[in-house]
C-alpha cells in the first residue's frame, strides 16, 4: 500500500481561479494516498468557504477547517501541523499549481536519501499561468543543501510549497515558539539538526507571483521599487530599507533558530551570526571586514546573491547607487 502523505493548505481570501487550479492539481497527483487538510483563516470573502466546502464534499481525502477568527499566516500553518497524522508532510500555498508527480517524486527522494526534508525546484508563473522564470533555483540563488550545512541556519532553505518533511520534524516544530517568522525556514533548520536535507533539481510545481503574494518570489528590483514608492529614494530611506532587510530576512530568522537549537555547535554558530548582524547594522558607509560574511552566508549556488549581499552589508554607500537608479 502507498505511504500516506499529508498535504497542508492554508487559505485566506484566495482568488477563486487560483484556488481551484491548486486544489485540482493536488487531487490529480500520481501518488493517490494523500490526506489534504485545509484551514481557511476566516476569509472575509465568503465565496472562499463555499468553494472549499464544495471540494470537501467531492473528495473524501479533504478535511476542511474554517477558523472562527483570523490566526495569521504562521499560526494557521501551526494549526494544520497539529492536525497532521502522517509520517510525511507537505505544505501548499493556495495559488500554485503542482505537477502531477510532485508528491511521488518528493516522497521517493526523502526515502531514498533517508533525510528529514527534501525541497524541489519550480517554475515561476504569473496570474495568467505564463512562465516568467523556468528555473527558480537559478533565478533566486536558492541554497543547495545535500546532507547538513550551516547555511540551513543562516538562510531559508527551500520555500514551504517545495518541501516535504518527516513527522519527526513536525513534532519538534510544535508548538510554535514566540519568535517563529517562517515555518519553512524552521522546518529546514530542524531537519538540518536531524537526519539532514536534500533537494530535487527538477521543477515539480509552478510557483505563482502576483500582487497579493505574502512572501517570496519578487526580484530585488521589485522589492526596492515597492519600498521607494512608500518611503522615497533618499540615502536615509535606503539605510532604513537596509536595516529592515537585514532584520527581517536574516536576523529575525536567527532569533527563531535560537529558540529551537539543540546542539552546542549550532548554538555557537547562532551567536556568531547575531554578533555579525549587530555589527553590520551599525555601518553607514563601508565595512571592510568580510570574514563574517563568508563564514555565515556563503554556500553552494550563492555566488550572484553573495555579490548583492556583500554590497548591501559591507558597502552601503555603493549599494545606494543601485537603490537610487531603480524606478
Amino acid at each position: 500500500m502507498e505511504e500516506l502523505v499529508d498535504i497542508l493548505i492554508a487559505t485566506y481570501n484566495s482568488n477563486e481561479k487560483f484556488l481551484r487550479k491548486q486544489i485540482e492539481s493536488i487531487l490529480r497527483q500520481t501518488h493517490k494516498n494523500i490526506k489534504i487538510y485545509i484551514s481557511d483563516d476566516n476569509s472575509t470573502d465568503l465565496n472562499v468557504g463555499k468553494i472549499l466546502k464544495e471540494y470537501e464534499q467531492k473528495d473524501s481525502r479533504i478535511e476542511l477547517f474554517i477558523q472562527p477568527k483570523n490566526l495569521g499566516y504562521n499560526k494557521n500553518f501551526e494549526f494544520l501541523l497539529e492536525k497532521s497524522k502522517a509520517n510525511y508532510i507537505m505544505f501548499s500555498d493556495h495559488d500554485d499549481i503542482w505537477h502531477k508527480d510532485k508528491v511521488e517524486k518528493s516522497l521517493q527522494k526523502i526515502k531514498e536519501k533517508n533525510v528529514d526534508m527534501v525541497y524541489c525546484n519550480c517554475r515561476q508563473i504569473d496570474e495568467d499561468d505564463i512562465v516568467l522564470k523556468e528555473d527558480y533555483f537559478k533565478y533566486k540563488n536558492v541554497p543547495l543543501v545535500d546532507g547538513k550545512n550551516k547555511i540551513a541556519i543562516s538562510r531559508c532553505v527551500g520555500i514551504g510549497c517545495s518541501q516535504i518533511i518527516t513527522r519527526d520534524v513536525r513534532n519538534k516544530m510544535l508548538p510554535f515558539k514566540k519568535e517563529v517568522i517562517a515555518h519553512d525556514w524552521l522546518a529546514a533548520f530542524i531537519a538540518n539538526e536531524g537526519k539532514g536535507i536534500s533537494y530535487i533539481k527538477e521543477q515539480l510545481l509552478d510557483y505563482r507571483l502576483h500582487n497579493t503574494n505574502v512572501f517570496g518570489g519578487r526580484s530585488l528590483s521589485q522589492n526596492i521599487d515597492r519600498w521607494k514608492e512608500k518611503n522615497g529614494g533618499s540615502y536615509e530611506s535606503f539605510l532604513n530599507y537596509r536595516k529592515d532587510a537585514i532584520k527581517i530576512a536574516y536576523a529575525d530568522g536567527i532569533k527563531m533558530c535560537e529558540q529551537y537549537v539543540n546542539n552546542k555547535k549550532d548554538e555557537q554558530f547562532i551567536k556568531e551570526c547575531k554578533k555579525y548582524y549587530e555589527t553590520i547594522l551599525q555601518v553607514k558607509n563601508i565595512y571592510l571586514n568580510l570574514i563574517g560574511y563568508f563564514k555565515i552566508l556563503a554556500g553552494k549556488n550563492q555566488f550572484k546573491k553573495s555579490i548583492r549581499e556583500i554590497a548591501l552589508f559591507h558597502f552601503p554607500a555603493i549599494a545606494y547607487i543601485k537603490f537610487k537608479i531603480i524606478k
